[in-house]
C-alpha cells in the first residue's frame, strides 16, 4: 500500500495523533504527514504511507490555505486560545480599522516563530525548551502572504482566509495584527482548507467512523505516488530505463534520446513513470530541455532525486 490520503484533522489532535491512529489501523509503520498543524487547528493534512513518505520534501513548498478567526484584547503565551492568558483588554478599534491591518501583511514579512511550536533549536522543539520553563526566542524568518480576504468581522473577534507560503505561522500573524492594532490578539480557530494540491473537499473526516469503516476508506482513497505531484511535467519511460532507475543509475544524454521531454527550463522538476503510470523517480533537469540533444551522450542531464518502488 502506497500513496497519499488527506485526512481532515479534527480539533484536539496532533498531528502526530493522527500518524499514529492510521498506523494501528493500517498495521504499517512508514507513515508520516506532511505540513503539522497545531491541536487547535483542523483541516487538511496529508498523509503518506510507505513509499510515499519519500515524497514528503517535495511537499516543503506547497501554498498553505487557512481560514482563521483572530481574538483581539486577548494574548496568551502561545499565542492562541489554548494558552496561558498573559494580557488582556478590551479592543478600543473599529471593524474597518481592522480589515485594514490585516492587508498590511499581504506581501513578504518577517516573522518569529511562536515559543510553543516545533521549530527546532539544538535539536529539540521549541515547545519542549518553553515546557521546562526555558524561554528561547527563534530567529526571525521571511514568509510570504499571498492574500488576505476578510470574511467577517464582529469584535472582538475576526475571521478571514489567508493564503500563505510555508513556514508561516497564523498564530503569530494574529499576535502581530494585535500588537498594531494596540490591543494585543490571539488565534481563537484556525481550519487548513488547502496545502498545495490537496483541498478539504478530498479530505477524510473518519472521527467516529468503526475502524472496518475508516479502512475501507482510507484504501478507496488513496491517491497514487504520481498523482500526488499533479504539478510536475511526467515521461513514460520503458522498462530497461525503470531498472537502470532503479539500480541508482543517473541518465546521460544518450540514454534518454528517444524520450518525448517536456518543455523544461534548467532546474526544472519531473517525475519519470511506467505505461501504468506507476511513479518510478522524481529528478531534476541539469539542462533545459531544448539543449539536450545538443550536449554531450555521455553527460548526465537528470539528476535523480528519489526512487520508488511501487511492487
Amino acid at each position: 500500500m502506497n500513496g497519499v490520503v488527506v485526512i481532515d484533522k479534527p480539533a484536539g489532535m496532533t498531528s502526530h495523533d493522527v500518524v499514529a491512529g492510521i498506523r494501528r489501523l493500517l498495521g504499517i509503520k512508514k507513515v508520516g504527514h506532511a505540513g503539522t498543524l497545531d491541536p487547535l487547528a483542523t483541516g487538511v493534512l496529508p498523509i503518506c504511507i510507505n513509499e510515499a513518505t519519500k515524497l514528503m520534501p517535495f511537499f516543503d513548498d506547497h501554498r498553505k490555505d487557512y481560514q482563521a478567526t483572530l481574538r483581539l484584547g486577548l494574548q496568551t503565551d502561545t499565542l492562541d486560545r489554548d494558552g496561558r492568558i498573559i494580557a488582556e483588554q478590551t479592543p478600543n478599534v473599529t471593524p474597518a480599522e481592522v480589515a485594514a491591518v490585516l492587508q498590511t501583511f499581504v506581501g513578504k514579512i518577517t516573522q518569529i516563530p511562536p515559543r510553543y511550536s516545533a521549530v527546532k533549536f539544538q535539536g529539540r522543539p521549541l515547545y519542549a525548551w518553553a515546557r521546562k520553563g526555558i524561554d528561547i526566542e527563534a530567529l526571525p524568518r521571511t514568509v510570504e502572504i499571498f492574500r488576505i480576504r476578510v470574511e467577517k468581522i464582529a469584535l472582538p473577534e475576526a475571521t478571514f482566509h489567508v493564503s500563505c507560503s510555508k513556514g508561516t505561522y497564523i498564530r503569530s500573524l494574529c499576535a502581530d495584527v494585535g500588537q498594531e492594532l494596540g490591543c494585543g490578539a490571539c488565534l481563537n480557530e484556525l481550519r487548513r482548507t488547502a496545502s498545495g494540491p490537496f483541498t478539504e473537499k478530498s479530505a477524510l473526516l473518519l472521527d467516529g467512523l468503526a475502524p472496518e469503516r475508516q479502512q475501507q476508506l482510507l484504501t478507496e482513497r488513496l491517491i497514487r505516488l504520481a498523482d500526488a505531484l499533479p504539478g510536475l511535467p511526467a515521461i513514460e519511460i520503458d522498462e530497461t530505463l525503470q531498472a537502470s532507475l532503479r539500480r541508482g543509475c543517473q541518465p546521460a544524454a544518450a540514454v534518454m534520446m528517444g524520450y518525448d521531454i517536456p518543455f523544461l527550463a534548467g532546474g526544472d522538476m519531473i517525475k519519470f513513470v511506467t505505461a501504468g503510470r506507476d511513479l518510478v523517480a522524481v529528478a531534476k533537469a541539469l539542462y533545459p530541455s531544448d539543449e539536450m540533444p545538443s550536449v554531450a551522450e555521455k553527460a548526465q542531464v537528470f539528476e535523480i532525486l528519489r526512487v520508488f518502488n511501487e511492487n
